[in-house]
């Protein structure tokens, strides 16, 4: 409790989190089929959890995705797949390597699938 003519004062990074999850929040409440890059990595964690925080104690609505490169640690792709079971949320895997294998991609000599994901992406998004 604070004293009087006290204000209570929010810590920079409660701030970024408040304003993380405003923004979630007008996402869904504005576009019609939204959906949160998920690979299970560090940055997409954070973006699941702020999502969680966001709309409980209900359910997340809106389904997960994720451009698999085909360059994932088999780890990662087990705690994707367990975190999205936990949450009975809806995954879409966009792979980069069945679009190399349908030919609608290619790869560039250096390996590098980075440029490739955007139109993986595009075409998930698409369907």
């Amino acid at each position: 409790m604070t004293a009087p003519g006290r204000f209570y004062q929010v810590s920079h990074l409660d701030e970024l989190e408040a304003e993380s999850i405003f923004v979630m929040r007008e996402v869904v409440a504005e576009m019609e089929r939204p959906v949160l890059l998920f690979s299970g990595g560090k940055d997409s964690i954070v973006m699941l959890r702020l999502a969680q925080k966001a709309f409980a104690p209900a359910n997340i609505p809106f389904p997960v995705m994720h451009v698999d490169t085909g360059h994932n640690f088999p780890e990662v792709l087990d705690y994707r797949d367990q975190r999205v079971a936990e949450l009975g949320l809806h995954l879409v895997v966009a792979s980069v390597p069945d679009a190399l294998a349908a030919g609608t991609v290619r790869e560039s000599g250096d390996g590098m699938r980075n440029r490739i994901q955007t139109p993986v992406l595009l075409d998930a998004v698409e369907k």
